[in-house]
């Protein structure tokens, strides 16, 4: 099964989600859906169903206090002119949450991440951005690059599990801890 260590957004930032992905709705985006926006900390990849249980205990050796992050700004990977990835910016102590979690999982031999971890939420994946529309988007980036989304508490991590279907993802929660 796809598997992925996350920390989910909470509802009360849903609604500024959506506003703000309606302010893309000239583009033709593939939008994450806003209950489903959250913080990748991070991606397994495949991992055999028998390995959930040894995976969810060595997460609980996870210590990283509860803290506050501020929801704040867009951004896009790679660079504006060739964005594929749309994102929201999060502060806070995921840099501490990050090496926590790569820790715990060490024993597991999970592929190295190649970048350095930036604690963002998707908002959209970019297929195609035809070139007529790109300053229309270039514009629109610039808007919004310091945009207020809000504060959330980050007092859990969740191992989850990522269906892919046709109509989008489909994500189950398979263990959660709560950070102490």
């Amino acid at each position: 099964m796809r598997a992925f260590v996350a920390v989910d957004l909470p509802v009360e930032l849903h609604e500024k989600i959506t506003e703000i992905q309606l302010k893309f709705n000239d583009f033709k985006f593939k939008f994450v859906s806003p209950d489903l926006v959250h913080i990748t900390m991070k991606f397994l990849g495949e991992v055999p169903e028998s390995s959930i249980p040894d995976i969810s205990k060595a997460l609980d050796n996870v210590k990283c206090e509860p803290f506050q992050s501020h929801v704040k700004g867009l951004g896009v990977f790679p660079k504006p002119k060739f964005a594929k990835v749309i994102w929201l910016g999060c502060d806070g102590n995921f840099e501490l949450l990050y090496e926590q979690i790569d820790n715990a999982l060490s024993s597991f031999e999970f592929e190295k991440t190649l970048h350095k971890f930036s604690a963002h939420a998707t908002l959209a994946r970019v297929k195609y951005l035809p070139k007529k529309k790109k300053t229309d988007f270039l514009d629109l980036l610039d808007e919004l690059k310091d945009m207020e989304i809000g504060y959330m508490d980050v007092n859990s991590i969740k191992l989850k599990k990522s269906t892919l279907t046709p109509k989008g993802p489909i994500y189950e929660t398979l263990h959660e801890v709560i950070l102490k």
